[in-house]
């Protein structure tokens, strides 16, 4: 086990109170990294390496688009050396944007990049180790024989960044560990550091620190986990090189952008990350302002309003690197075992109808005079001052505000501010909605409370650094031993779609990540259907609480062998509808079984217009033609007992 047992400072500069992770400078051409300097945006093109004219042209749009390192694959060495060319018709162009070569099982392709561009991108899974998912019993002297293999083959890859002052980023993904590590670490947090830290002492041991890190996942949560536990060891290591933050095969549009926000926006909070990838199954350029926005959030955070610190006992209380949900009890269908809520909002409305729930995941039928709930219904909607003269679903709570509570009416309960609590109030026996913050849950009033097993909190912040004095509120509840469970409420002013998903998945998403919530309460003056698949998403892919498919699916690149959009898009029109199945779609085998670690099915591009299918890492079904392929993924999700049709769906 890891001692986790640690003080603020070895995974963050401070759980309270903003601060960047003081990194080392990097050198990437003429571009700085690290240290002071900002947070910098990169993408991958998704041309073919040889293709010179596309691949200048898209490196192009993503230089335009605030792209500021372009990263190429080079599979091959017929590709490294066609790196030059493209380099030069760039600088021919205008651009000096530096360019990093992306390399996979490929020693001799990296080093031929690493002699004409500005930074090579090393897998220490796969560059000089392997990976057949086969669980070998290593000795230690085994284990130290096959490292030092390893360091003879990595060894004249550090020489030659040497001489030509190029940067390294040592890329550790969560799906391409390889069968050394995951044999004496497991498929962990722990065994994507140490696969990290045996390249980076090899580094070390060379004299070579001009290096980026980064600790990949599809899954937001081992993401996350991951980077902190990096940095912990880089601390007790005396070493603080930058990271480079990305959730790898985060898939296209909202859900995207929800799960790299989840991810990325996590760390940010706390002051890690020095570079962000946004990795969408879209265009590169639309990758940059993703990144963008999610990094401009943090120029001016060190402003925020102060936060208590926490005492020197916190650790008992909190673990950042293993997943812990905070102990709660059970109030209806709110907190203990149960999956985190969500509450909608129609407090605004004059007169509410059935046609406004609608955009809640009821749809009412006055032909058949029922309700078709879907798989993402909310369950509680504030109405506030409102009444509603018409029949709800039994699956419905409404809450009202306490001055026009119905007390009488079934499902029913009442919203209390905490400046109301202190009048002798009727509370309901059954349930009540408390709203606090921080200052409540510390003053010696909110003792009076924490007993009551009819209150779920309503826990509220309007500091821009929300997560982290939520967090400190959620902490400060497990110290207490209060178990009232908690709801989790975010009032988002953000006037664009895109801007309130990425704001309210990096505030809310940490906080799921790490077990603290009983529900999420988004309050926003954006479209109530907009809001609703939100707070849905933003559980998917915290994986608190699954309502829909889940795709891992790759952002292309050179090596990719089939159009990854139009596949995803026919792939998600054929099985949008199997809640709860992930479904992996990978452009080639670096990204076949072990990128998409977790998928129950993969749609994997093995050759030019040949598809291979598996069922979790194995393969059940090789060289597909490409057109007969999603019939295949069906006919195979068919025969794994996963398929629904959508006539048994209602």
């Amino acid at each position: 086990m890891i001692d986790t047992k640690i003080l603020d400072g070895l995974f963050s500069e401070s759980l309270t109170q903003y601060k960047r992770f003081l990194t080392r400078e990097v050198s990437i051409g003429d571009l700085k990294m690290g240290a002071h300097h900002p947070i910098r945006i990169q993408s991958m093109t998704t041309t073919d390496t040889m293709d010179t004219e596309k691949t200048v042209a898209q490196s192009i749009r993503m230089i335009e688009a605030g792209c500021e390192l372009v990263r190429i694959t080079a599979p091959s060495l017929k590709e490294a050396e066609n790196l030059r060319s493209i380099k030069e018709q760039l600088k021919k162009q205008g651009y000096t944007t530096p360019i990093v070569a992306d390399i996979h099982f490929t020693p001799n392709a990296a080093e031929l990049a690493a002699r004409i561009v500005e930074k090579v991108r090393v897998n220490p899974g796969n560059y000089a180790d392997k990976k057949k998912f086969e669980h070998i019993d290593y000795t230690d002297v085994a284990y130290d024989a096959e490292l030092e293999r390893i360091r003879k083959k990595f060894i004249p890859l550090i020489q030659i960044c040497k001489e030509y002052g190029t940067a390294m980023r040592i890329g550790t993904n969560h799906g391409s560990l390889s069968d050394r590590i995951l044999s004496r670490y497991g498929d962990t947090p722990h065994g994507m550091v140490e696969s990290a830290m045996e390249f980076l002492r090899i580094c070390e041991g060379e004299n070579y620190h001009n290096i980026v890190l980064s600790m990949k996942a599809s899954n937001a949560q081992v993401m996350v986990q991951a980077y902190r536990l990096l940095v912990k060891t880089m601390v007790e290591n005396q070493m603080n090189y930058p990271l480079h933050l990305g959730v790898t095969e985060a898939g296209e549009g909202e859900d995207g952008r929800i799960k790299s926000a989840v991810g990325i926006g996590t760390l940010l909070e706390d002051g890690l990350g020095d570079t962000i990838r946004v990795s969408l199954t879209e265009e590169p350029e639309f990758e940059m302002p993703v990144a963008k926005a999610l990094a401009d959030r943090y120029t001016k955070r060190s402003l925020h309003s102060p936060i208590p610190s926490l005492n020197e006992k916190w650790s008992k209380y909190y673990n950042p690197f293993e997943y812990t949900k905070r102990e709660s009890i059970s109030i209806n269908n709110i907190g203990q075992k149960n999956v985190p809520i969500v509450v909608g909002d129609l407090s605004e409305k004059e007169k509410i109808t059935t046609t406004n729930l609608f955009a809640f995941g009821y749809n009412y039928s006055v032909s058949l005079d029922k309700y078709n709930i879907t798989d993402q219904a909310a369950d509680y909607i504030y109405i506030g001052k409102n009444k509603i003269d018409f029949e709800v679903p039994g699956t419905l709570g409404l809450i009202q505000d306490y001055k026009h509570w119905e007390s009488n009416k079934e499902r029913h309960y009442p919203l209390i501010q905490w400046s109301e609590m202190a009048n002798d109030l009727k509370l309901s026996p059954e349930l009540n909605f408390v709203c606090c913050d921080l200052k409540t849950i510390l003053s010696d009033d909110f003792k009076t409370i924490q007993n009551n097993h009819s209150i779920t909190l309503v826990l509220q912040s309007d500091n821009i650094h929300f997560m982290p004095e939520v967090r400190r509120a959620l902490i400060t509840l497990k110290e207490m031993h209060c178990h009232l469970p908690v709801i989790i409420q975010k009032e988002n002013l953000d006037t664009t779609v895109e801007a309130c998903q990425l704001n309210a998945a990096s505030d809310i998403g940490g906080l799921l990540l790490d077990g603290f919530g009983d529900g999420i309460w988004i309050k926003s003056l954006l479209a109530k259907k907009e809001i609703n698949a939100l707070s849905f998403g933003i559980l998917q892919a915290t994986r608190t609480r699954i309502s829909k498919t889940e795709y891992i699916s790759c952002p292309s690149c050179g090596r990719t062998l089939f159009d990854l959009q139009e596949t995803t898009a026919k792939i998600r029109q054929r099985t949008y509808h199997l809640k709860g199945v992930k479904i992996g779609i990978m452009g080639c085998i670096v990204n076949g079984p072990g990128e998409m670690a977790d998928a129950d099915y993969g749609y994997v591009g093995t050759g030019n217009g040949v598809i291979t299918l598996y069922k979790g890492k194995e393969v059940v079904k090789r060289n597909i033609p490409s057109e007969d392929a999603v019939d295949a993924l069906v006919d195979l999700i068919k025969e794994g007992g996963d398929w629904l049709e959508l006539s048994e769906m209602h």
